[in-house]
């Protein structure tokens, strides 16, 4: 005896598959109902639905928006109801965001990478003192993190000083490091600039 299985790889698309086939096969139904107010019966009791399987409550405002807007997707926008709420228009969901601008201009030593080099210009532009050398020890540790990560062999002090003073030759960052005692290794903090207002002229 042959028996027809349909398996759902060889079924429509779900347009939004986190509710499931059922819910798709709900809303095909719905939309060949003539009669316009059953149509939106229909769809009432298809968003119940759906807020049970997303175990929210429909009566939240918020979470009404979003689920008859769901609805909206699931129906590839053609459920022609009176929906209860405003519905994105298909062109607005649909647009893609604008891509973000990538950051240019060359990094000088890939190993400190982009963050560090815009640090030390930073420090460039300070005036001597505790905030500057509070920054530029910060900003040492996490120039010797960064070594450690990529060349190990190569975190010397004698190294980091030299590489500070080469990126602002007129300031002399490296004098801030005296006495320095270096923070331990993978416990450093990931903003150099986390001391309050460090980041304002």
């Amino acid at each position: 005896m042959t028996h027809n299985i349909q398996y759902n790889t060889a079924k429509a698309k779900l347009r939004m598959p986190e509710y499931g086939r059922t819910i798709q096969e709900m809303v095909n139904h719905c939309m060949q109902i003539e009669n316009r107010q059953e149509r939106l019966l229909c769809a009432k009791q298809i968003v119940a639905n759906m807020a049970s399987l997303t175990k929210e409550k429909v009566t939240n405002p918020a979470v009404q928006t979003k689920l008859w807007n769901h609805l909206a997707i699931i129906s590839g926008f053609a459920l022609d109801i009176d929906y209860p709420v405003e519905i994105i228009p298909q062109n607005e969901m649909q647009a893609h965001p604008t891509p973000m601008s990538l950051p240019h201009g060359k990094i000088r030593q890939r190993h400190y990478g982009r963050i560090v080099e815009k640090a030390i210009a930073h420090l460039g532009q300070l005036p001597a003192g505790e905030e500057r050398t509070a920054l530029v020890k910060q900003t040492a540790d996490r120039m010797r993190q960064n070594l450690f990560t990529w060349n190990p062999d190569s975190m010397s002090a004698e190294k980091i000083a030299a590489d500070l003073d080469s990126y602002a030759p007129q300031q002399e960052l490296s004098k801030d490091l005296q006495g320095h005692r270096f923070a331990s290794l993978h416990t450093l903090p990931t903003n150099v600039f986390k001391k309050k207002g460090a980041h304002r002229r």
